[in-house]
């Protein structure tokens, strides 16, 4: 099992920054690829970005290319989403995600966060 513990959410104006946290424990961090989702009410979870088992390998949704990055240090067992230029439809419970194979799809990823809010004021 991992447990994965998202942070650093919370309200911020149009164009302002944000960075994510995510905490893993209970198996080996460096054995997993993770990805950063979110979910608006009344729409389907979102692939934004996932980074390889040892940050090699980056991939992001074009809806957030060149304002979001993310990041891992497998020494903390944690990923990051650095968020900047946010919009207000970036609004959203933001989750990340870990599974040993890197994808791009919810289905992919096996173990989920619980999820936190992320709220962009126009």
């Amino acid at each position: 099992q991992v447990q994965l513990v998202e942070s650093g959410g919370g309200l911020v104006q149009a164009g302002g920054s944000l960075r994510l946290s995510c905490a893993a424990s209970g198996r080996t961090f460096s054995n997993y690829a993770m990805g950063w989702f979110r979910q608006a009410p009344g729409k389907e979870r979102e692939f934004l970005s996932a980074i390889s088992r040892r940050g090699s390998s980056t991939y992001y949704a074009d809806s957030v290319k060149g304002r979001f990055t993310i990041s891992r240090d497998n020494a903390k067992n944690t990923v990051y989403l650095q968020m900047n230029s946010l919009k207000p439809e970036d609004t959203a419970v933001y989750f990340c995600a870990a599974d040993r194979t890197l994808g791009t799809t919810p289905t992919g990823y096996q173990y989920w966060g619980q999820g936190t809010q992320v709220t962009v004021s126009s």
